[in-house]
């Protein structure tokens, strides 16, 4: 397993389940302090033929976090074969207009609001 985490927020990888969660505040100062975790997304995507992300604990995430995971879904949409799925829920606000917006980029992508 993989962490990537701070005072705010925690991500982790479970490269034997194809799964990346995600749990409190991503509030980072544009792509480029992005870039660690587009690294981490990146190895998931090369390491699988299919992913799922967990966003349900993920409170905020701000615009640059919201450009940064779409950009990662037409990475992923981009891979030949490749399912991504996406949890996410919606009791936490931005995840239901946001997350609809990545069924757009990739319209096999396997979205489920709890």
């Amino acid at each position: 397993m993989k962490i990537i985490e701070n005072e705010n927020y925690k991500i982790t990888y479970n490269e034997e389940d194809a799964v990346v969660s995600f749990e409190g505040t991503l509030r980072l100062g544009g792509m480029g302090e992005y870039a660690p975790i587009v690294e981490y997304l990146e190895q998931a995507i090369n390491d699988s033929d299919k992913l799922t992300l967990i966003l349900k604990k993920l409170e905020f995430l701000n615009s640059s976090g919201i450009a940064m995971l779409s950009k990662f879904v037409i990475s992923a949409r981009n891979k030949e074969g490749f399912e991504l799925s996406v949890i996410g829920s919606n009791e936490t606000p931005w995840q239901g207009k946001s997350l609809n917006n990545l069924k757009r980029l990739m319209p096999s992508l396997t979205l489920n609001l709890e």
